[in-house]
């Protein structure tokens, strides 16, 4: 079974708090995101594996720590999980960046991929996929199933605010992969938004409501 990691901060409690706030405007909340999204970061990469290198420093010659050649490539699902991508490359600039736009038919209730652009090699990398809201768990699945088609193996998901249903869907379908989020919260609501949550992500962030 996959793990659940809730990294509950105290700056990211505090940022997450603005952010929930309804009289919290887009240019903020896309900052905020953006901050969380970095401190974030540092969670999910903290078991990069190191390796020793010889460098010389003005003092002497010593052997340091860096990173051991693993890739990364950032995945957000479109469009809110965009809001994410900056604080992640702020702290590892050379990842490589893919995007997954999909929805779901309504009447079929199946995923509907409108764009899908991946680094060609996507399969060699650790692949982090971004989405403020894990709310029912579909798209997160749907996305995660469509890396997998394409030969990742190792994949994370990070959230920021998750509802326990789907934390139980990702975990039932993608028992491998590792969910990192800054809150979970009670449940959904009649609409599927998560309470209390924080609305529509992309809408705050985009301003488009």
């Amino acid at each position: 079974m996959s793990q659940v990691h809730l990294i509950d901060h105290p700056m990211i409690q505090h940022k997450l708090t603005i952010m929930r706030d309804k009289n919290t405007g887009s240019k903020d909340f896309r900052q905020l995101l953006e901050e969380i999204s970095l401190l974030m970061g540092y969670e999910v990469t903290r078991d990069l594996p190191l390796e020793d290198v010889e460098i010389e420093t003005p003092i002497c010659p010593m052997v340091a720590k860096e990173v051991k050649g693993r890739k990364l490539a950032i995945v957000p699902i479109l469009r809110a999980g965009l809001g994410m991508v900056d604080g992640l490359r702020t702290l590892v600039p050379v990842a490589k960046v893919g995007h997954i736009g999909l929805y779901r038919n309504e009447e079929t209730h199946k995923p509907v991929v409108y764009y899908c652009k991946l680094p060609a090699d996507i399969e060699n990398r650790l692949v982090i996929v971004t989405d403020p809201m894990l709310a029912t768990g579909g798209s997160a699945c749907d996305a995660i199933a469509m890396l997998k088609e394409r030969g990742c193996n190792n994949i994370r998901l990070m959230c920021l605010v998750a509802a326990p249903v789907g934390i139980e869907k990702v975990q039932a379908e993608h028992p491998d992969v590792d969910i990192y989020v800054a809150a979970i919260d009670k449940c959904l609501n009649e609409n599927a938004y998560i309470v209390p949550g924080l609305g529509d992500a992309g809408d705050r962030i985009f301003g488009t409501k």
